[in-house]
């Protein structure tokens, strides 16, 4: 790492960096973009899908544009941090960042929605790693776990203020308020980032491994393209099972094309790791079970309880809220140096999950029983994603700290794109299953307004609420079993270290 002389007396290896708590708060003021974007959009599914004609295809493929683009690119942005500069990165993501946004709010079909969503997950990219790997520079081993968890904290505000931000704009403007939105954000965030972040960097990185970089983007979105037209087109269809094998194959190629490159955008050496195996593992999950639960959950709201958009942000606030409210006490901090990493995800991982079932057991049709299971999921998230994400980070060389944090938000963010996917792939086919009529038609709203009645409509409905119980019992066993194996990953890793 280099740093001018007035940045290397700050930065010591016992105490970090002297402005190392404003520079968390500028950088989390960076990160806050991108996460606002993750679930803001969720608000506008009814939106969109009346004014842009967007099916339930293309609303997913909004949402996973820009996560699957991010994810393909994260670690190539981690390795150039390293080489180039983690504050020239900073300032390069919020640029391109805050044009994408620009594009997004003035888009006008749905094509061009998703292009722009594509192109901000370019800017993310950038964001997320420079953020978490400044973080690991800055502070010493003493105070990085709270860091982290803070670092997690803004993680968590950003699901609840993205809905909420987004049903206030879309109370009083049009859908693309909630990208315009982040404008101003990113050109405070670019100020502050150039005032005062450090420049660091290790000028013996490795190059950009733009190949893997390419092969990672295509497989992934291989993969979940099969996932989320398997209802439509059916699992066994030819064009599902080549999609999917195509995803295979490709990610197969990546595997292979790091394993033998001198300079890979992932070493998968890392891998023979345990403590970052598991970590990986619970990262994956926990991502796949919060984001793909409130992408239900905001269409659940507004489309069978009847909520108006800015209500459905609120009543998914408690998630994020007691993510917040926990992190902030540092209660899970505290429960890593008491219980140690692999108890710490294996409790929050278990209550994540049981989040998730109570949700599909009581909040069909009511409130206060969903309530419930937002509580429970962000008690669960609380205690498991900085334990993860410290894990990840600590098993990584701290000059590997780009790429470090490009594999922490590439799981995050697959795991996004996967919870989209497969949780909203179980509630279709369960809906059609249940209403053989609705099989083909491109979303609830279209299925409602060719209903017969009230007692159809209430059919239609029900079914809505049957395959949402479905579709997050399913994600409760991924989380517990994935938990699980985490927590005993890391116990063994533990234990090898420790003989």
């Amino acid at each position: 790492m280099t740093a001018t002389s007035a940045e290397q007396n700050d930065l010591g290896p016992q105490s970090g960096h002297a402005r190392r708590w404003l520079i968390l708060g500028v950088i989390c003021l960076a990160q806050l973009t991108v996460l606002l974007d993750n679930t803001v959009l969720n608000v506008a599914i009814p939106s969109l899908t009346e004014e842009l004609d967007a099916s339930t295809a293309d609303v997913q493929w909004m949402i996973n544009a820009y996560s699957l683009v991010q994810s393909g690119l994260l670690l190539t942005a981690g390795s150039a941090s390293d080489r180039y500069g983690r504050k020239k990165m900073l300032v390069t993501g919020l640029a391109v960042f805050g044009l994408g946004s620009l594009v997004a709010g003035l888009a006008q079909t749905s094509g061009q929605l998703i292009a722009a969503r594509a192109g901000m997950g370019v800017g993310g990219a950038l964001l997320i790693t420079t953020t978490l790997s400044v973080v690991v520079q800055i502070f010493d081993d003493t105070e990085r776990v709270k860091a982290i968890g803070i670092w997690s904290t803004v993680n968590s505000l950003g699901f609840a203020a993205g809905p909420l931000l987004g049903g206030a704009m879309l109370d009083h403007f049009w859908w693309g308020a909630i990208f315009l939105i982040n404008i101003p954000v990113a050109v405070v965030g670019l100020i502050a980032v150039v005032r005062l972040v450090p420049e660091s960097r290790n000028p013996s990185g490795d190059r950009p491994d733009l190949i893997g970089a390419l092969l990672s983007t295509i497989g992934m979105a291989a993969l979940v393209y099969a996932i989320i037209s398997g209802p439509e087109h059916g699992w066994s269809s030819s064009p599902v099972l080549l999609t999917a094998f195509a995803g295979v194959a490709v990610l197969t190629g990546f595997v292979l094309w790091e394993l033998h490159i001198p300079y890979p955008m992932l070493d998968m050496h890392f891998f023979r790791n345990q403590r970052f195996t598991g970590a990986v593992a619970g990262a994956v999950l926990v991502a796949f079970g919060m984001t793909g639960s409130l992408f239900l959950l905001t269409q659940h709201l507004q489309f069978v309880l009847g909520y108006e958009p800015l209500e459905a942000g609120l009543r998914t606030a408690p998630l994020a809220l007691t993510v917040v409210a926990l992190n902030l006490t540092g209660t899970g901090a505290r429960f890593v140096g008491k219980a140690g990493t692999p108890a710490t995800i294996a409790t929050g991982m278990s209550l994540l999950a049981a989040g998730l079932a109570a949700i599909a057991l009581l909040g069909g049709r009511a409130y206060p029983g969903m309530l419930l299971g937002l509580v429970v999921m962000g008690a669960g998230v609380a205690l498991a994603m900085p334990a993860m994400a410290n894990a990840i980070m600590s098993a990584i060389p701290p000059e590997k700290a780009g790429v470090g944090a490009g594999v922490n938000g590439t799981l995050a963010e697959f795991g996004n794109g996967l919870g989209v996917a497969v949780l909203g792939a179980v509630l279709n086919s369960r809906f059609a299953a249940l209403v053989p009529g609705a099989v083909g038609a491109a979303s609830l709203p279209a299925v409602l307004g060719s209903a017969e009645g009230p007692a159809e409509r209430e059919r239609v409905m029900d079914a809505f609420a049957s395959g949402l119980e479905v579709s997050q019992l399913v994600g409760a066993t991924a989380v517990l079993v994935g938990g699980l194996l985490a927590a005993a990953l890391l116990r063994r890793a533990e234990r090898a270290e420790a003989d």
